[in-house]
Protein backbone atom coordinates (compact mmCIF):
# COMPACT_ATOMS: atom_id res chain seq x y z
CA UNK A 1 0.00 0.00 0.00
CA UNK A 2 2.40 2.46 1.16
CA UNK A 3 6.51 1.76 0.45
CA UNK A 4 8.89 4.55 1.92
CA UNK A 5 12.59 4.14 0.45
CA UNK A 6 15.71 5.68 1.95
CA UNK A 7 13.64 9.08 2.67
CA UNK A 8 15.80 12.24 4.47
CA UNK A 9 14.49 15.56 5.80
CA UNK A 10 15.87 18.19 7.07
CA UNK A 11 15.52 21.71 8.11
CA UNK A 12 18.42 24.22 7.20
CA UNK A 13 21.07 22.02 9.52
CA UNK A 14 18.49 20.14 10.89
CA UNK A 15 18.50 16.18 10.15
CA UNK A 16 14.72 15.21 11.18
CA UNK A 17 14.75 12.15 9.57
CA UNK A 18 17.55 9.89 8.60
CA UNK A 19 17.11 7.13 6.02
CA UNK A 20 13.74 6.28 6.50
CA UNK A 21 12.29 2.83 4.97
CA UNK A 22 8.99 1.34 5.63
CA UNK A 23 6.25 -0.80 3.95
CA UNK A 24 2.54 -0.25 5.38
CA UNK A 25 0.30 -2.84 4.12
CA UNK A 26 -3.44 -2.70 2.97
CA UNK A 27 -5.68 -2.74 5.71
CA UNK A 28 -3.35 -2.55 8.47
CA UNK A 29 -3.24 -0.09 11.88
CA UNK A 30 0.02 0.96 11.94
CA UNK A 31 1.01 3.44 15.12
CA UNK A 32 4.46 5.74 15.25
CA UNK A 33 5.62 6.01 18.47
CA UNK A 34 8.81 7.87 19.92
CA UNK A 35 9.67 10.88 22.28
CA UNK A 36 8.74 14.50 21.31
CA UNK A 37 11.34 15.58 18.62
CA UNK A 38 11.79 12.02 17.31
CA UNK A 39 10.38 12.87 13.62
CA UNK A 40 6.96 11.54 14.22
CA UNK A 41 4.79 14.30 12.80
CA UNK A 42 7.40 15.24 9.56
CA UNK A 43 7.26 11.47 9.21
CA UNK A 44 3.52 11.38 8.71
CA UNK A 45 3.38 15.21 6.67
CA UNK A 46 5.71 12.97 4.24
CA UNK A 47 3.63 10.21 3.94
CA UNK A 48 0.54 12.62 3.29
CA UNK A 49 2.02 14.86 0.99
CA UNK A 50 1.95 18.06 2.97
CA UNK A 51 5.84 17.84 2.65
CA UNK A 52 8.48 16.83 0.27
CA UNK A 53 11.41 15.08 1.54
CA UNK A 54 15.09 15.96 0.55
CA UNK A 55 15.77 12.68 -1.24
CA UNK A 56 14.03 9.48 -1.32
CA UNK A 57 10.58 8.04 -2.62
CA UNK A 58 7.66 7.57 -1.71
CA UNK A 59 5.25 4.98 -3.49
CA UNK A 60 1.36 4.48 -2.97
CA UNK A 61 -0.57 1.46 -4.69
CA UNK A 62 -3.52 2.78 -5.89
CA UNK A 63 -6.83 1.25 -6.58
CA UNK A 64 -6.25 1.89 -9.92
CA UNK A 65 -3.40 -1.20 -9.62
CA UNK A 66 -0.68 1.39 -10.21
CA UNK A 67 2.17 2.33 -8.08
CA UNK A 68 2.45 5.97 -7.85
CA UNK A 69 5.77 7.86 -6.87
CA UNK A 70 4.25 10.47 -5.37
CA UNK A 71 7.39 12.58 -4.94
CA UNK A 72 7.45 13.16 -8.40
CA UNK A 73 3.66 14.83 -8.90
CA UNK A 74 3.59 18.64 -9.60
CA UNK A 75 1.43 20.62 -7.50
CA UNK A 76 -1.91 20.16 -9.17
CA UNK A 77 -1.35 16.50 -9.36
CA UNK A 78 -0.23 16.14 -5.83
CA UNK A 79 -3.25 18.37 -4.47
CA UNK A 80 -5.93 15.94 -6.85
CA UNK A 81 -3.85 12.71 -5.21
CA UNK A 82 -4.01 13.65 -2.00
CA UNK A 83 -8.06 14.76 -2.07
CA UNK A 84 -9.02 11.33 -3.62
CA UNK A 85 -6.48 8.83 -1.76
CA UNK A 86 -5.83 9.95 1.47
CA UNK A 87 -7.61 11.23 4.72
CA UNK A 88 -5.92 13.40 7.85
CA UNK A 89 -7.37 13.19 11.51
CA UNK A 90 -5.42 15.69 13.45
CA UNK A 91 -5.28 16.69 17.03
CA UNK A 92 -7.24 19.43 16.63
CA UNK A 93 -10.83 18.61 14.76
CA UNK A 94 -10.45 21.85 12.58
CA UNK A 95 -13.60 22.17 11.76
CA UNK A 96 -14.58 25.39 9.99
CA UNK A 97 -16.88 27.16 12.80
CA UNK A 98 -19.13 28.93 10.21
CA UNK A 99 -20.52 25.83 8.74
CA UNK A 100 -22.30 22.73 10.46
CA UNK A 101 -20.84 19.83 11.05
CA UNK A 102 -22.78 18.08 7.99
CA UNK A 103 -21.18 20.92 6.17
CA UNK A 104 -17.97 20.14 7.03
CA UNK A 105 -17.97 16.75 6.53
CA UNK A 106 -18.67 17.37 2.88
CA UNK A 107 -15.73 19.92 2.05
CA UNK A 108 -13.52 17.82 0.82
CA UNK A 109 -16.45 15.75 -1.84
CA UNK A 110 -17.03 19.42 -2.98
CA UNK A 111 -13.99 19.58 -3.87
CA UNK A 112 -13.73 16.95 -5.51
CA UNK A 113 -16.18 18.40 -7.79
CA UNK A 114 -19.70 16.74 -6.39
CA UNK A 115 -22.67 18.43 -5.37
CA UNK A 116 -23.70 19.73 -2.15
CA UNK A 117 -26.77 16.75 -2.70
CA UNK A 118 -24.08 14.38 -3.55
CA UNK A 119 -21.52 14.72 -0.80
CA UNK A 120 -24.90 14.93 1.56
CA UNK A 121 -26.11 11.30 0.49
CA UNK A 122 -22.60 10.00 1.26
CA UNK A 123 -22.07 11.83 4.60
CA UNK A 124 -24.85 10.54 6.18
CA UNK A 125 -24.48 6.59 6.35
CA UNK A 126 -20.93 7.45 7.80
CA UNK A 127 -22.52 10.22 10.59
CA UNK A 128 -24.85 7.03 11.21
CA UNK A 129 -21.84 4.65 11.81
CA UNK A 130 -20.23 7.23 13.82
CA UNK A 131 -23.62 7.93 16.04
CA UNK A 132 -23.67 11.50 15.20
CA UNK A 133 -26.59 11.77 12.42
CA UNK A 134 -28.67 13.36 14.86
CA UNK A 135 -25.95 16.58 15.54
CA UNK A 136 -25.51 17.02 11.66
CA UNK A 137 -27.14 20.34 11.73
CA UNK A 138 -25.08 21.49 14.37
CA UNK A 139 -21.90 24.16 14.34
CA UNK A 140 -19.02 22.80 15.97
CA UNK A 141 -18.72 24.83 19.16
CA UNK A 142 -22.38 23.06 20.27
CA UNK A 143 -20.59 19.70 20.04
CA UNK A 144 -19.02 18.00 22.46
CA UNK A 145 -15.39 17.20 21.73
CA UNK A 146 -15.57 13.45 21.17
CA UNK A 147 -18.68 15.21 18.72
CA UNK A 148 -16.27 17.16 17.30
CA UNK A 149 -13.36 14.72 16.49
CA UNK A 150 -15.73 11.94 15.22
CA UNK A 151 -17.25 14.49 11.78
CA UNK A 152 -13.28 15.18 11.74
CA UNK A 153 -12.90 11.45 11.44
CA UNK A 154 -16.40 11.55 8.66
CA UNK A 155 -14.53 14.14 6.91
CA UNK A 156 -11.50 12.25 6.25
CA UNK A 157 -13.56 9.63 5.15
CA UNK A 158 -15.56 11.40 2.43
CA UNK A 159 -13.78 10.70 -0.67
CA UNK A 160 -13.34 6.98 0.64
CA UNK A 161 -9.59 7.18 0.83
CA UNK A 162 -7.46 4.31 0.72
CA UNK A 163 -5.15 5.57 3.77
CA UNK A 164 -6.35 7.69 7.15
CA UNK A 165 -3.12 9.71 8.36
CA UNK A 166 -3.73 10.55 11.96
CA UNK A 167 -1.87 12.86 13.80
CA UNK A 168 -2.47 12.85 18.14
CA UNK A 169 -6.14 12.11 16.91
CA UNK A 170 -7.01 11.24 21.05
CA UNK A 171 -4.95 14.10 21.95
CA UNK A 172 -7.24 16.75 23.19
CA UNK A 173 -9.87 14.21 24.14
CA UNK A 174 -10.65 12.54 27.74
CA UNK A 175 -9.76 8.94 28.72
CA UNK A 176 -13.54 7.49 28.01
CA UNK A 177 -13.63 9.54 24.59
CA UNK A 178 -10.15 8.77 23.77
CA UNK A 179 -10.94 4.74 24.13
CA UNK A 180 -14.68 6.05 22.24
CA UNK A 181 -12.11 7.27 19.14
CA UNK A 182 -9.71 4.51 19.33
CA UNK A 183 -12.24 1.37 19.09
CA UNK A 184 -13.68 3.75 16.15
CA UNK A 185 -10.68 3.26 13.98
CA UNK A 186 -10.65 -0.31 14.15
CA UNK A 187 -14.10 -0.69 13.72
CA UNK A 188 -13.85 1.28 10.60
CA UNK A 189 -10.71 -0.43 9.33
CA UNK A 190 -12.97 -3.61 9.50
CA UNK A 191 -15.70 -2.11 8.03
CA UNK A 192 -14.13 -0.21 4.82
CA UNK A 193 -10.43 -1.75 4.51
CA UNK A 194 -9.00 1.15 4.99
CA UNK A 195 -5.15 1.79 6.14
CA UNK A 196 -4.85 3.88 8.95
CA UNK A 197 -0.98 5.32 10.20
CA UNK A 198 -1.50 6.78 13.27
CA UNK A 199 1.13 9.21 15.24
CA UNK A 200 0.30 8.86 18.82
CA UNK A 201 1.93 9.36 22.62
CA UNK A 202 -1.12 7.34 23.62
CA UNK A 203 0.16 3.73 24.96
CA UNK A 204 -2.89 2.26 25.14
CA UNK A 205 -3.45 3.25 21.21
CA UNK A 206 -0.19 2.55 20.22
CA UNK A 207 -0.18 -1.10 21.84
CA UNK A 208 -3.77 -1.84 20.22
CA UNK A 209 -2.32 -1.67 16.64
CA UNK A 210 -1.17 -4.04 14.19
CA UNK A 211 2.34 -2.99 14.43
CA UNK A 212 4.25 -0.08 15.90
CA UNK A 213 6.97 2.09 14.25
CA UNK A 214 9.29 3.64 16.95
CA UNK A 215 11.29 6.24 16.18
CA UNK A 216 14.62 7.94 17.44
CA UNK A 217 16.42 10.68 16.41
CA UNK A 218 14.90 10.64 13.27
CA UNK A 219 15.72 6.58 12.40
CA UNK A 220 13.23 4.06 12.74
CA UNK A 221 14.60 1.64 15.50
Amino acid sequence: MIKAEHINKSYGSLQVLNDINLTIGEGEVVSVVGASGAGKTTLLQLLGTLDRPNSGRILYDTQEGAAVDVTRLDEKALAHFRNQHIGFVFQFHNLLPEFTALENVCLPALIAGRSMAQATEEAMPLLRFLNVEARASHKPAQLSGGEQQRFAVARALINHPAVVLADEPSGNLDTHHAEELHDLFFQLRDQYRQTFVIVTHNTTLAQKADRQIMLKDGTIV
